[in-house]
């Protein structure tokens, strides 16, 4: 359930939308004056004979509104052609923290490659501390040689993954120290716990 917010703040919820109806809701949102989120990531899709960008929802089949917790709002969204329903629980909407949102916005604005990653329940929380990602919260975690920042919207259960040096982050666990270089600190992998060294 929601924490106690004021009846009138605006807040952030996901939707589930119909398959490939992401953009039309966003447009009939917008029509309607509705704040909305719709992180789009571009690819290159090559044919025999051409090659074209295009943009494609990163979180297939979800988007985001700010919006009011009232009957009445959620009711308008709801009648949106392409929305199925709000992510929550039996008790209503369930509001996604601001900075999972922010997070998001801030790696698409960046211009830096990023790909949808699968959901991870469990890993260290790290935080960049240099470049212009600075300040960005996610969890660790290691692929081969490669090392990835992983950013979750924990409501919809979706995830990013982008590449970062292990030396630019540090270590955010409580209870744990500030820094990843310590032969202590375990990270989450594909495979399971393992130690930096």
């Amino acid at each position: 359930m929601d924490k106690t917010t004021p009846h009138g703040e605006a807040l952030w919820y996901a939707v589930s939308t119909r398959s490939r109806h992401e953009n039309v809701a966003a447009s009939m949102l917008a029509g309607l004056g509705i704040r909305y989120f719709l992180p789009l990531i571009t690819e290159v899709r090559r044919w025999s004979d051409r090659k074209q960008t295009v943009s494609r929802p990163l979180f297939p089949c979800y988007l985001f509104v700010n919006i009011a917790r009232s009957c009445e709002t959620q009711l308008r969204v709801l009648k949106v052609p392409g929305i199925v329903n709000f992510v929550g629980s039996a008790h209503g909407p369930t509001a996604i923290p601001e900075e999972e949102i922010d997070s998001v916005r801030a790696v698409l604005s960046s211009g830096i490659a990023c790909v949808p990653h699968p959901f991870l329940e469990a890993g260290d929380r790290v935080r960049i501390v240099r470049g212009v990602l600075a300040g960005i919260e996610g969890t660790f975690i290691r692929s081969g040689p490669d090392s990835k920042l992983v950013i979750s919207i924990e409501m919809i259960q979706r995830s990013m993954a982008i590449k970062i040096d292990g030396c630019d982050i540090e270590h955010i666990t409580p209870g744990r120290p500030s820094y990843v270089s310590s032969a202590q600190t375990t990270l989450s992998t594909a495979g399971g716990p393992v130690s930096i060294r």
